[in-house]
This record gives structure tokens, sequence and C-alpha cells, in this order.
């Protein structure tokens, strides 16, 4: 029987600077639902990889005293050495600044440019390097970027803009016909009240105020812009071929079953991406999952406030599996997670010392102790053993429901009420 495809996707990494426990926990959380998937029979296609470009970090490279491609081939092997750490099981690793993926942006942004969706303009504005975003004056929150809360600058320079507005009904019947397609439910309402309803402005889709990007092949002073470049990653490297040949590959997986990402680029998925695979004629991605922050305390992680936790450091004070379980568990489906070294610690403590650990400690040593450590009539069984045997035969319905609503940590917590069933 051929297996069913489920293609997964985390949001590509900035290569701004290495990333933080926060950044790593996406990576962890979609191999988590990977592993679940092929386990129970799906052909996986799982996807992750870096974003290379944008003015932020030609400033980086060029305070270092470097190129940016010699920049960022520094970040990004960071990046997979630490994805390769935690024991992800990506079937891709992506780059941005590949030739492949250059090309077939050039030939995208061209093509909705031949049909008219995209247009030359003026920007001006106030602008957030950090966030690579535009914003308007009534956008901002006490004069600073509503994402990051940092100030922005003013920008006036010549750029091409794509028909957004042209798609602001359409995007929003999608989103009423297909409930599941934004997740959780609080995204979807923040992404309609907040941006669809209020009314969609045409996206700035080109810079010319620096040069580390991909040059629009028919206009040499413009580079494509971040998030057209960027999001179209979850295509080109599947095999889209933007003259209609796409491969076998592509064919068999897109549309994506999940994009799973950050809360805090959320606009970005569900907003810009379905809108211009709506003009590219392409399928949408059945589902977007915005996760939630994994905080240090009250807050985010910064390097301002000194409070950053790198997952290699966890790695090796706590080993890579205790690392993953953690952060698997204490992040709920919808609300934000805390990490410190404290909670680490009682929590591999409580959880898997005590209830696994002596789980398997006391069921090895009854084997021996009663069986000579051989189980040879594993399905005998008494009156006294139907409560928990009943417990143990419905945990894969119940691991299956919250699987497939990602609600790993939920499902995290049904294991373990067996085991700890098991240890009374």
């Amino acid at each position: 029987m051929e297996k069913k495809p489920y293609y997964i996707s985390t949001a590509i990494a900035y290569t701004s600077a290495k990333p933080h426990i926060g950044n790593t926990y996406e990576i962890v959380l979609a191999d988590a639902i990977a592993r679940y998937k092929r386990m129970t029979g799906y052909d996986v296609y799982f996807q992750t990889g870096t974003d290379e470009h944008g003015q932020k970090i030609q400033q980086k490279a060029e305070a270092a005293g470097i190129t940016p491609q010699a920049y960022v081939d520094g970040v990004a092997g960071q990046i997979q050495e630490i994805w390769d750490l935690m024991n992800t099981t990506y079937d891709r690793f992506v780059r941005t600044t590949d030739p492949m993926h250059v090309k077939k942006v050039q030939t995208i942004f061209r093509k909705l440019h031949d049909q008219g969706e995209i247009y030359k303009g003026a920007y001006k504005g106030k602008y957030c390097t950090p966030c690579e975003s535009f914003w308007t004056e009534s956008q901002l929150v006490d004069g600073k970027c509503p994402d990051c809360g940092r100030a922005v600058t003013e920008a006036e320079e010549e750029a091409y803009f794509f028909r957004m507005s042209k798609y602001a009904d359409r995007l929003m019947a999608h989103i009423e016909a297909h409930p599941e397609f934004i997740q959780p439910e609080s995204r979807k309402n923040e992404m309609v009240n907040n941006f669809l309803k209020p009314g969609l402005q045409d996206l700035c889709v080109s810079r010319t105020s620096f040069d580390w990007g991909i040059p629009v092949d028919f206009d040499s002073k413009h580079v494509t812009y971040v998030w057209l470049d960027a999001l179209s990653n979850y295509i080109t490297f599947c095999g889209y071929d933007p003259d209609g040949n796409h491969d076998a590959h592509y064919k068999k997986y897109w549309p994506a079953d999940v994009h799973l990402i950050g809360k805090d680029i959320i606009r970005f998925h569900t907003i810009y991406w379905p809108i211009f695979l709506m003009a590219m004629g392409e399928p949408l991605p059945r589902q977007v999952f915005g996760h939630p922050w994994l905080l240090v305390g009250d807050g985010k992680m910064s390097k301002s406030l000194g409070n950053v936790i790198y997952a290699d450091d966890l790695v090796r004070w706590f080993g890579v599996d205790a690392v993953r379980y953690y952060v698997l568990h204490e992040i709920p489906f919808a609300q934000d997670g805390t990490i410190t070294h404290e909670l680490m610690m009682e929590r591999i403590n409580a959880d898997l010392a005590n209830v696994l650990g002596n789980l398997v400690n006391r069921t090895i040593a009854m084997s021996h102790k009663y069986f000579d450590g051989a189980i040879c009539s594993p399905d005998v069984s008494e009156a006294v053993d139907d409560e928990l045997r009943a417990l143990a035969l419905a945990l894969p319905g119940k691991v299956e429901a919250k699987m497939n609503d990602l609600r790993v940590a939920d499902a995290i917590d049904e294991i373990f009420t067996l085991r700890r069933r098991s240890n009374t």
C-alpha cells in the first residue's frame, strides 16, 4: 500500500546570529511531529533551512569586515550543527543563497510583474531594520515597531509593489471556508481582525538602498525584498518550476500539510504567502501553525538583557533527550512556555528520573526477580489488571488525537499518565 505523503516545514532561520533555545524549539517540535507521522505510516518530507538575504545581514557582514556570503556561510553552518545536535530528522536543509532558488525567485518576480501583479512605485514611510518590515505611522506603537518594539527610521526609495489588496476578499473567503487553515484559533482572529478587516495595503517587494539580495533581473537597481524571496523557499526547494514544469517531488508533496512557524511571523505566512500563491496559481498550504514562544522568566530572550540560553549549552549540561523533552512538554498549544535551569532540573527529576526512570528500574528488577529476566507469557492477566490494561490500550488513540491537532505537550501528558499509573 502506498504511503500518504506529508509535508511539514519550519520557518527558515534568519542567519543574523546563532539561534538560541527559543529558536531551536521550533525545529524540535517539527521533528517530533515528523517522527510521529513516519511512525504511523506517512511518507514524510520535512524541510528546514536558512534565510540569508537582507539589509540586517549586509550590515552585520560589513561590521565584521567580511562579505555577506562569508557571513551567512558561517551562521548557516552553526544553525545546521545545532539542528543536527538536537537529533532532528529533516529531509532537506535549504539555503536561500542557493543558485537554483535565486534563479526561480527571479523568474517568479518577472512573471508576476509581466502579469501586472507587481508594479513600480515609490515608498515613503517607517522601516524597522531588525524585522525587515515597513510600517505606516498609524501602525506604530508609541512610535516604535509594533512587532519588536525597536526604533524605526524614515525610508524613502523607489520600489516595486505587489497588488496585495487585490486578493484580500479571496483570502478572507478561503479562511472562512477552511477554519483549520490558521491555528491556533487566537492567531486566526488576530490576522482577520488586525489586518484583513481594516484592509490590506499593497506590499513593497523590492529595495534599492542595499544590494545583499536576489537581483531583479530586468531592473538592476533593485533586489527582491526578503519576504518574496524567503517565503518562496517552501516551493522552490520542493520542486516547483515557475514555468510550470514541476517535478515529481512537488506534485507528490505540495500543498504542504503544515508550515510550523513562530507566532511573531504569522502575518507573513497567513497573508503574504497565500496571496503570493494565489497570484502564481498554486494551491495554498493546508495549515499554518503559529507556535508560542519559549520565554526566560517573564520575557523574551535578549542579548541586551543577557538572558539568552543556547541549545548546545543545555545539551552539554543535561543531554539532548532531556532538552528535547523539556521544550516539547513545557510549551502548551497556544500559550508561551518558560525555561530556566532550575525549572529544567525540576522537570527532569520529576518526570524522567522519578516517573520514567523508576518505572524502568522497577520493571527490570521485577522481571529478573520473578521471571529470570524473560517474560514468556505477556498476554496473561487477571481481573486486577483490567483497569491498567484498558488505560494502556486506549493510549494510542488518545495520542493520535492530540498529535493530529499538533498538541504535542498534551500527547506527552497522555503517555505520562500511563507511566504514573504503572508505577502505583
